[in-house]
């Protein structure tokens, strides 16, 4: 599926300030201990718990951050104490991996759980100046923290990455890297460069990993990616010339596959599926 045919509507108003309300006060808490959100048990599935109810939870708060409304519900972030003891202090709930939220909360939340715990983190990561090892505060009327000896400004830090999906004729280039679990391939991605265009930096990524040449590189859309804090824009692109030869480094296997022969890759939650996805139905 192109993300062209996806819709982009959403309910969520990103805010840094609370509004005044005169009604309901409800709560969604994205509430983590490291990169694990803090679920509760009720009637069979998982939910999200108000900001009430970890404020009654025996749990040391470190930090907590206001995000923004979800239909008129208030949600904030919120990072717990690292502790090994915090699991066992918390009864009726889990800690689930971000990665694995979808499917298990609703695509909504699912999403806003990748922005807190990107905020959670940014939060974290600049208590101090890192200009003058001053610290920092809050803006008022902005994302950002200020540090009020030199005034250096730290706005959430968003790292551009490229994900290719490469066509040569009736196949597609996917690619095993060290790190994926065993029998899983998907396509070719990295990081931008400083001085860069996200194109050049497709190009680049393919010549270093697999040692191809390609042409006719076109946007094909771009997710949120909170590992720790990409966007990944997403490309489609035809082979030009050259033969597979991988860097060993960031890819340990790569190949051609046509759709009947396409191994594990990853889910449709992520751009790497929707571009998987996007080849088989092409060639379907």
């Amino acid at each position: 599926m192109n993300t062209e045919e996806r819709s982009w509507e959403s309910d969520f108003l990103p805010l840094v300030r609370p509004p005044q309300k005169n009604g309901s006060n409800d709560t969604y808490c994205f509430a983590f201990k490291d990169r694990e959100l803090l679920l509760v048990k009720g009637n069979n599935s998982l939910r999200l718990p108000s900001l009430e109810e970890i404020g009654n939870m025996d749990i040391d708060i470190l930090r907590t951050q206001y995000l923004g409304e979800l239909k008129d519900i208030s949600c904030f972030s919120v990072e717990l104490d690292n502790s090994n003891a915090v699991a066992s202090i918390v009864e009726n709930a889990s800690f689930v991996s971000v990665r694995e939220l979808p499917g298990i909360l609703e695509e909504t939340l699912a999403y806003l759980a990748g922005k807190a715990v990107h905020i959670m983190e940014w939060d974290r990561n600049t208590l101090f100046c890192g200009r003058c090892g001053s610290a920092t505060s809050l803006k008022e009327n902005e994302r950002a923290k200020e540090c009020p000896e030199c005034g250096f400004l730290a706005f959430p830090k968003i790292s551009p990455a490229i994900i290719v999906l490469i066509e040569k004729d009736d196949r597609v280039l996917l690619a095993r890297s060290p790190h994926f679990r065993p029998g899983l391939y998907s396509i070719l991605a990295g990081f931008v460069e400083p001085g860069e265009s996200i194109e050049e930096a497709v190009v680049r990524e393919v010549r270093e990993e697999v040692g191809i040449s390609i042409k006719n590189v076109r946007y094909f859309g771009s997710q949120p990616w909170p590992y720790p804090d990409s966007l990944m824009i997403g490309f489609t692109a035809e082979f030009l010339e050259g033969d597979i030869k991988v860097d060993g480094v960031e890819i340990e296997e790569a190949g051609w596959f046509t759709k009947d022969e396409i191994p594990v890759v990853p889910g449709k939650t992520s751009i790497s599926g929707w571009l998987i996805e996007y080849f088989i139905n092409k060639h379907s």
